[in-house]
């Protein structure tokens, strides 16, 4: 199965390359260039109507960084990992004070999620 592309979404998608939290730069310097094995894009419009930050298309798996902004936010999170999974998406969820003070543990653990997946799940370092 191929991963849809929401073309509507690409500006959105840029804006928010351009306004990253401090966790989403750190990771990113952290993946970019396939420095953990695999390419990852950061802030992918994906159908039908969500943009993750960071994708890695060989191994279907998005990674999520949860903060402050997603506090009140759960039962949306949860509909919209289910919308991600549907698409054969593997969903990792790490925390932004995880990447912020220990991000070696953090790159650990999204490269054994992503070696070890089996389907679509969520699996999540809090």
């Amino acid at each position: 199965m191929d991963i849809e592309y929401n073309r509507n979404l690409v500006g959105v998608a840029r804006k928010l390359r351009k306004t990253s939290t401090l966790a989403e730069k750190l990771l990113w310097n952290e993946i970019k260039g396939s420095k953990l094995g695999y390419m990852f894009n950061r802030q992918q419009s994906i159908a039908p109507n969500c943009i993750v930050d960071f994708l890695c298309r060989s191994r279907k798996a998005v990674v999520e960084i949860d903060g402050e902004s997603h506090d009140g936010k759960r039962e949306r999170d949860k509909e919209r990992d289910e919308l991600i999974k549907a698409q054969g998406l593997i969903v990792i969820h790490v925390h932004d004070y995880e990447v912020k003070r220990n991000i070696g543990g953090v790159l650990k653990f999204i490269k054994d999620s992503i070696e070890k997946r089996t389907s679509s799940e969520v699996v999540t370092r809090f």
